[in-house]
């Protein structure tokens, strides 16, 4: 008998089996049931609006109060771009036989890219390709981009066109586990260190415990910070807010050189923190960006309403220095460069 005949190996190999279908199964349950909820929540607002005056400002003004009585009450998943998420869902598939039958089979981030074609038809067909071929998101995205519903409507056969799904584009049976939108909608805290590499998590680790020792008025917001638009998600390394400047304060570490996408990325973090977080008394958010690339250390300072000088000129007296972060930033490098020596020697 060989080793792979063993009752030992065929006992792994059907545990493992019976595991994983059982993860699927989760994975069903949990995407249909909250497709659903989202479908049910967006007809109870379209209803709402009905009931008051038929004004546009009417509704955003129902999107934004709802958005601030659920986060209260519920915590994170209730932003008002999800909120206007959810009454756009309802409107685009008003029958409700839709929702149960088909957007339920395929994941909240799925049916955030389809309900944003406009061509009826071609969402009908992503729908169903989408929940027959087990495409995933990203597979998705980049037919939706590239025409490929027009591009195959043009062509005489499916043949004739190209498309890229691959098994290692197929949704894996365990990726619920790390989409964002199924953590809120549990309400399970998010995994902070599922994005970092180990020596970024080092670097960062050390820059909040320095900005807090500091003594300039930071109050630690959280790591790995996630804010999402309609059908993105983004992570900023660090998000403090300074009492003293009394506004938001943003760092984004990269480890490669710097590059205008970075400093483009940080001003579009800033501009969503002012438009859904910042407090009408607080002043415009700060982005800080460090590159750590190689020996050389760059930090950009970025503000978008630069037109208020007193505060522009204010906050250099309470933020650290471009001095005092290139050198905490080259000692940590420096530290975590011996340790890995260290290690490497024993």
């Amino acid at each position: 008998m060989s080793e792979s005949d063993t009752p030992a190996t065929s006992l792994i190999q059907d545990v493992v089996q019976i595991l994983q279908l059982a993860r699927q199964k989760a994975y069903s349950a949990v995407n249909s049931e909250m497709v659903i909820a989202y479908w049910k929540m967006g007809k109870r607002i379209v209803q709402e609006e009905q009931h008051g005056e038929q004004k546009a400002a009417y509704g955003e003004a129902i999107l934004k109060t709802l958005s601030i009585a659920l986060t209260a009450e519920l915590g994170k998943g209730f932003s008002y771009a999800n909120i206007r998420n959810f009454r756009q869902f309802f409107l685009t598939y008003p029958d409700e036989v839709m929702c149960y039958a088909v957007c339920s089979k395929l994941s909240w981030s799925h049916n955030r890219l389809i309900m944003r074609i406009e061509n009826s038809d071609a969402r009908a067909y992503y729908l169903k390709e989408c929940a027959n071929q087990t495409w995933s998101t990203r597979t998705l995205e980049r037919n939706i981009n590239s025409l490929y519903y027009q591009r195959l409507l043009s062509s005489q056969t499916k043949s004739d066109v190209s498309i890229h799904d691959q098994d290692s584009d197929k949704i894996p049976a365990n990726e619920f586990i790390k989409d964002p939108c199924v953590f809120e909608f549990l309400n399970i805290p998010e995994p902070v260190n599922a994005l970092e590499q180990d020596i970024e998590k080092a670097l960062i680790g050390n820059l909040q415990q320095f900005l807090l020792e500091l003594g300039k008025g930071f109050s630690f917001v959280g790591r790995q910070f996630r804010i999402s638009t309609e059908t993105s998600h983004f992570y900023i390394d660090l998000v403090f807010y300074n009492y003293l400047l009394k506004c938001f304060v943003l760092f984004d570490l990269k480890t490669g050189k710097l590059t205008h996408q970075d400093t483009g990325q940080m001003d579009m973090y800033i501009r969503m923190f002012d438009d859904l977080k910042k407090q009408d008394d607080d002043n415009p958010t700060i982005g800080i960006i460090l590159c750590t690339e190689k020996d050389k250390t760059v930090v950009k300072y970025s503000i978008l309403n630069d037109s208020k000088q007193l505060f522009a000129t204010k906050y250099m007296l309470y933020l650290p220095t471009a001095e005092e972060l290139i050198a905490e930033i080259e000692r940590e490098k420096r530290l975590i460069k011996t340790q890995l020596n260290e290690n490497a020697s024993r």
